[in-house]
């Protein structure tokens, strides 16, 4: 037997007996290009530490679970973004230097000889866990990660932080702005003064969502499917704080992922403060796709920190994130991995997001609608007239590259996704849909929902201060044509809903006064009328589309609420101004798994009554490039 079926016949013992065993071992490692200490852990659920003992003792090895805090970092874990790619530290313990080291499988076989001749190396190397010297080198660079993780995108992009960007006189004259804009609008006749505004606010979106509604909704493009051999290691990110109760679900949404297991880094990205989702997270550990990454309590408390602060230890090629109450498609990364591989220029892959406790009130019905429409019918469109996408909080996947290229999240920013959209335009990286489905739980409480829809309004607000704190150079970066339809579009999400509510007060207040409505016919009149059919008229088939779109019959008849649901937007938009104000940084925290229905689901068909009836591929249809 040779000494690489010796190891792996140790690393294994009760899984491989004999040679045939371990032959057939290091010929599927090696058919999927992965290291066979990987494969056995991965493959047959051994424990990775447990794997990484048995393999140091063969090699006549010291083996341990933990490095000792005062271990010293070499020179070249200065370099961040280097982190990942680190697999030794060096202690000084008693009256020698160790070196705490992960090795590669043909390490150990190449060591053991050496080991076996020279007594004294026994004492100067000490094998340990890869998540172990991450988890050191964690501890050891907890200030310069934390300081990076707030002021990445700063030090990359110093013209487009909400932190350095969004000061209080900003933020006054902005909200001052929109309240006197929203007031002029009401009053009847400054109204004909505004109307090309209103026209420009109202209109063109409202033509965008007629536009996509009757464009096509078939993926044009497929990518061809990568075997096992050729898939990079892709890397998953999943923020928690204070939610230990979703990890059971996460967990199994994370298992029934179809793609190698040795190739997959799984990272739960939790606050230190939130003591018992770091145990809940603690107790997963020993299956070798999942890793812990502990943030250091620090403001701002936003999952884009946390994000940063877990970036330099992404050790895959590509990198997802996904929210606490996520069950994505099975084959999700494997369709992201195809896109990518056959168009090099794609830089994002947005994932379609899906509800799915639609029926459980009016409100989830709603909010149902509000995202067919959104990832199912607009932002495919945006896609296919290559315009600013802005991005779902979740299911975006990126290549490492790109994103720390871009200087990663905003940390300050508590709409990151929407900011991250803008920011992929401005530097002329492409963005596709992914024709795959992430199911979500909407909020189930007017409470809930507030809180999550005030932080996304805050965010859109801080997002369009700060890309137009310059708009020369949003201009240049971005040309003419993406300039116009990020202002008129996120301008359009912030003050519609006040428009709206604005037009319903008045409204109300002419039939009771027993006035007609739009008052003598005349041109203005007219347009007003025009802008109200076409508002509305593109909202709703945007809506009905996107809900038809998924087979959600039952679900049309309640969006005829939709003008009291974009009411509860403007409340949302009013409280997200007077906290841009006084609060700009603050996370409202959306509290997950409140559902009262089973979310259920099979690897191989998640929700079937809210599947898409279209197949699944990706679509490369991007953004500027």
């Amino acid at each position: 037997m040779s000494q690489s079926e010796e190891l792996v016949v140790a690393a294994l013992e009760e899984y491989c007996r004999s040679q045939d065993d371990a032959v057939a071992i290091l010929a599927a490692a090696a058919s999927l290009g992965v290291d066979p200490l990987d494969y056995c852990m991965h493959r047959f659920g051994v424990p990775a530490h447990v794997v990484m003992e048995r393999a140091a003792h063969w090699a006549g090895l010291a083996f341990s679970r933990i490095i000792p805090k005062t271990a010293d970092v070499p020179p070249d874990a200065v370099r961040l973004d280097a982190l990942a790619q680190i697999r030794s530290v060096r202690e000084m313990l008693y009256d020698r230097q160790v070196t705490y080291f992960a090795p590669k499988f043909e390490e150990l076989v190449r060591l053991r000889p050496i080991v076996a001749k020279d007594v004294q190396l026994r004492r100067r190397l000490c094998v340990v866990p890869g998540a172990t010297i991450r988890a050191s080198l964690a501890a050891g660079h907890s200030e310069s990660l934390m300081d990076a993780a707030r002021q990445r995108l700063a030090r990359r992009w110093p013209y487009a932080s909400a932190n350095l960007d969004l000061g209080r006189v900003t933020r006054w004259l902005f909200v001052l702005a929109g309240l006197v804009l929203v007031l002029l609008v009401g009053l009847a006749p400054v109204f004909d003064l505004l109307l090309p505004v209103t026209g420009l606010l109202l209109v063109v979106p409202a033509i965008f969502r007629i536009v996509a509604v009757l464009g096509k909704f078939d993926v044009p493009f497929r990518a061809p499917p990568l075997a096992d051999a050729d898939l990079p290691v892709y890397s998953v990110l999943i923020p928690l704080r204070n939610e230990a109760h979703m990890v059971p679900l996460l967990r199994r949404a994370m298992t029934a992922i179809d793609y190698p297991p040795e190739k997959l880094d799984i990272k739960f990205v939790v606050e230190s403060s939130s003591v018992q989702t770091v145990g809940a997270v603690t107790d997963l550990l020993d299956d070798a796709r999942f890793e812990l990454v502990r943030v250091p309590d620090g403001r701002p408390h936003t999952k884009p920190k946390a994000l940063n602060y877990a970036l330099p230890f992404v050790r895959g090629e590509h990198v997802v994130v996904y929210d606490a109450e996520d069950i994505p498609d099975p084959d999700q990364l494997r369709l992201a991995a195809a896109g990518f591989a056959a168009d090099p220029g794609v830089d994002c892959l947005q994932a379609e997001l899906l509800v799915d406790n639609a029926r459980e009130n009016l409100l989830t019905g709603l909010f149902t609608g509000e995202y067919a429409s959104q990832f199912g019918v607009l932002l495919p469109a945006f896609a296919r007239w290559r315009l600013p996408m802005p991005l779902g909080g979740t299911s975006n996947h990126f290549r490492v590259r790109a994103l720390r290229e871009m200087g990663g999240w905003d940390a300050f920013n508590v709409t990151e996704d929407a900011d991250l959209g803008v920011r992929l335009a401005r530097l002329r990286y492409r963005t596709g849909m992914l024709a795959s489905q992430t199911y979500e739980e909407a909020p189930v409480t007017l409470d809930g929902w507030m809180r999550q829809r005030t932080r996304w309004m805050k965010g859109w607000m801080q997002t369009f201060i700060v890309h137009n704190r310059r708009p020369w150079m949003l201009w240049r970066d971005m040309g003419w044509r993406n300039f116009l339809a990020f202002e008129i579009h996120v301008g359009s999400l912030i003050v519609s809903p006040l428009l709206h509510t604005t037009f319903l007060a008045g409204l109300a207040v002419t039939l009771l006064l027993g006035r007609q409505p739009f008052g003598d016919v005349g041109p203005a009149s007219l347009a007003a009328l025009g802008i109200l059919l076409l508002g509305y008229g593109g909202s709703f088939a945007l809506v009905v589309a996107g809900l038809l779109r998924l087979g959600q019959r039952r679900l049309l008849l309640m969006q005829l609420l939709l003008p009291a649901y974009w009411v509860l937007h403007a409340l949302a938009t009013l409280r997200a101004g007077h906290q841009l104000l006084r609060r700009p940084h603050f996370w409202g925290k959306t509290t997950h798994g409140l559902t009262r229905l089973e979310r259920s689901f099979s690897p191989t068909n998640p929700l079937p009554q809210l599947r898409s009836r279209r197949s699944l591929g990706t679509s490369v249809d991007a953004t500027p490039g």
